[in-house]
């Protein structure tokens, strides 16, 4: 008995400071390695994408999920090489053009907003590549930091597809795998959560891929009508841009009004007026009837996230906060709510 008690004793004085090192060693482990985390969270979001395609084959093609898989593999590596290529003889004109227009427009904004006392760009103010000719010294270091920058962009999206293929082609092998490192008696409940996440994704995921969709095929042809330079790729920046909730409409707003303010004013009201126009409609009225409640997460929590990682972890952040957030959301609502405080109520919420 005496024991007993001395072990139940020791416990008590031991586990809680166990406990907090762990969560202390775990927060330092996420903070540090946060950049190889998101890589992870990313291309376990790119592998939900072709499980996904893979499975809707599936209604349609009476095969094995190997031959789906390949064939759905196979599609999209071959879009991905056209659209390279596309890019390669299509965009960079485009893309220059559109640079020109956008430039001299922001040296116009910036000269009228002078003339009422207000710095725009602040006290060093917008550089030309002026100083660069000047100083090569400049100029080839910022050569160096784009080449270093293009060289990290392209091996972290080799990384991140090669994740999502490596996911995609064994799902339930991963699952699997991770779930050995849980208590025998508790990996049941661990499977139906993740089962749960990854339906959460499929649904967030294609849910923002169709919604980015119509909204840069729509804007884009409506843009062409009303006659605006680089209708494409704007309606193209517009369609990414719409893959970060509530904040990428507004960012892709800018670079529409700028290659538009040529045009006269008349114009500019209608192609914004249209634009936010496209944006309430999708937003209060495709938005819902695609996700139907999928990812019941509220607005003020999903925008406080992207801001949030944003600051903390750049881009990557703000891409990957809203399917984060609601990964999250599920595990507190399973784990916590449900499993710790027994509310199941608020847990099916």
């Amino acid at each position: 008995m005496t024991s007993e008690t001395g072990e139940t004793a020791w416990h008590r004085i031991l586990v809680p400071p166990l406990i907090l090192l762990a969560v202390v060693l775990g927060v330092v482990f996420t903070w540090y390695s946060a950049h190889s985390l998101l890589m992870l969270f990313a291309g376990i979001l790119f592998a939900v994408f072709l499980d996904a395609c893979t499975r809707g084959l599936g209604y349609v093609l009476p095969l094995t999920r190997a031959w789906r898989f390949g064939l759905v593999t196979l599609a999209l590596g071959s879009l991905a090489a056209l659209a390279i290529a596309w890019s390669i003889m299509r965009l960079p004109s485009q893309a220059r053009m559109l640079l020109q227009v956008m430039d001299a427009q922001l040296t116009v904004l910036e000269n009228y907003l002078a003339s009422f006392g207000i710095d725009l760009f602040g006290p060093g103010g917008r550089h030309d590549l002026s100083q660069f000719i000047a100083d090569p010294g400049r100029l080839f270091g910022h050569v160096q930091y784009a080449v270093s920058g293009a060289y990290v962009f392209g091996i972290t999206t080799i990384v991140i597809v090669c994740l999502g293929l490596f996911f995609a082609g064994q799902p339930a092998g991963y699952r699997e795998g991770a779930l050995i490192l849980v208590p025998r008696n508790a990996r049941p409940r661990m499977r139906e959560v993740m089962n749960e996440m990854g339906q959460t994704l499929r649904s967030w995921l294609l849910g923002q891929l169709v919604r980015s969709a119509l909204v840069a095929v729509v804007l884009a042809a409506m843009l062409h009508t009303l006659g605006v330079p680089g209708a494409g790729l704007l309606g193209m920046q517009a369609g990414v841009a719409n893959f970060i909730p509530y904040l990428g409409p507004l960012i892709a707003a800018l670079p529409i009004a700028l290659v538009t303010m040529p045009l006269g004013l008349p114009t500019l009201a209608w192609v914004m007026a249209i634009y936010f126009l496209i944006q309430t409609i999708e937003g209060f009225v495709i938005a819902p009837l695609i996700q139907k409640g999928s990812v019941n997460v509220a607005p003020a929590w999903t925008l406080f996230a992207i801001v949030l990682l944003g600051a903390m972890f750049g881009a990557m952040g703000v891409a990957l906060a809203a399917p984060l957030l609601a990964v999250a959301r599920i595990a507190a609502l399973r784990f916590y709510v449900e499993d710790w405080l027994k509310d199941r109520n608020q847990g099916a919420a």
